[in-house]
């Protein structure tokens, strides 16, 4: 069997804290727990918002263009300094993580030298043109998407509502593997409930919290959370807003909806705390590849409602531990809150199932699980193809 060196090459590793970069990091730790060599490449910033795990080889990098979103960064390509470490490194293996400039220089290399690549699908790109005013530009867009990963040896995707939506777009489906994401259910768990908690942020113990977790923008659908929760709290004086997060559109969102409580951005034994002391957790966004936050809400043992869309439809069960509702419809995820609210004893058997469904994401599970995939993938041929 061949020596495993994996190079990752990731568009997101530390300079913003969200579910990519947080997943990646959880990799390389697993990876290196295992006494598995890796080298991660990737672009980075004086100060970082994560204390990421591994080495970090910094990629050239650039604002991403068009979006005014200069917290986000595009790899350029690989310096010479980079791709020295690379040579040095010598890996058997190279995971692209991010279809940037920096993951096609990547591709590139794997070719030229016989390595072995495969890849990972994390964001949903085309589902964000629309909200840069780049719509007419998605068949573009699809077809270097499916032209890159077919390139690739296996494609690991979180879901299999994603793997569905892929091949429609002519990505090959022999090499799509699930890599779905995993939680700590010790963490986030139903008796992390605080009332106290609940209580110091100005809601009683009667009330029906309805709870949004993301980075705050425009594209998570922030104003269906918001449009859907007015309504409901306008006939039902118990039904209040708490909004966990942080980014561009919080000043905005606070001026149109100043009654819910925004309790920031949070981690670890907080955001644990803040999901188990709500009672509904509402996720509009229909551009996730799975949802980190679904899941955690879940094992915190909470009823979803969500976007009927890849990713989250693949968490929720209708009518079992959720409800599905159609994405961008403010009038459905309206209509679907008011029924989650007013049934107090289904809402009981939603959080017992969405605990329930969230104890099979067992991390080492999942990752040993891609870890199988890295050795197959080894194993196999590296495909001959031509730029």
């Amino acid at each position: 069997m061949k020596e495993l060196r994996v190079a990752l090459f990731t568009g997101n590793y530390n300079h913003i804290k969200d579910g990519v970069s947080l997943t990646l990091n959880r990799w390389v730790k697993f990876l290196e727990d295992q006494g598995i060599p890796v080298l991660v490449f990737g672009p980075t910033i004086k100060d970082p918002a994560l204390q990421h795990n591994g080495r970090l080889v910094p990629l050239p990098s650039i604002p991403m263009p068009v979006s005014n979103r200069d917290e986000y960064r595009v790899a350029t390509g690989i310096s010479r300094e980079a791709e020295q470490e690379l040579i040095d490194f010598a890996p058997t293996l190279i995971h692209i993580a991010t279809p940037d400039a920096g993951g096609y220089k990547a591709l590139r290399w794997a070719q030229k030298h016989g390595v072995q690549a495969v890849g990972s699908y994390h964001t949903h790109f085309t589902s964000y043109l629309k909200y840069y005013g780049l719509t007419a530009i998605e068949f573009l867009a699809w077809r270097y998407l499916s032209w890159f990963y077919n390139s690739l040896t296996q494609v690991y995707v979180p879901s299999q509502s994603m793997i569905d939506e892929l091949i429609t777009h002519d990505f090959d489906a022999d090499g799509l593997k699930i890599w779905a994401r995993g939680v700590d259910t010790n963490l986030f768990s139903p008796e992390k409930r605080n009332l106290e908690w609940r209580r110091d942020r100005g809601f009683k113990d009667s009330d029906i919290v309805v709870t949004f977790v993301s980075r705050l923008v425009w594209e998570k659908e922030l104003d269906t959370y918001r449009y859907a929760v007015q309504q409901i709290a306008s006939k039902n004086k118990q039904v209040k807003a708490l909004v966990v997060g942080d980014g561009p559109a919080k000043s905005e969102l606070q001026k149109t909806m100043p009654e819910a409580h925004y309790a920031g951005f949070l981690t670890g034994e907080d955001l644990a705390t803040a999901y188990a002391s709500s009672d509904i957790f509402l996720f509009p966004s229909h551009t996730e590849t799975f949802g980190n936050v679904t899941l955690e809400a879940m094992s915190s043992g909470l009823p979803c409602l969500v976007a009927d869309a890849t990713g989250s439809k693949s968490l929720v069960d209708d009518g079992i531990n959720g409800k599905l509702a159609k994405p961008e419809s403010k009038a459905d995820f309206t209509k679907k809150l008011a029924w989650i609210v007013e049934n107090e004893h289904l809402r009981k058997k939603m959080k017992e199932a969405s605990r329930q469904k969230a104890m099979k994401y067992d991390w080492d599970t999942i990752n040993g699980a891609l870890l199988k995939y890295y050795r197959e993938a080894l194993e196999e041929s590296v495909p001959l193809r031509h730029f």
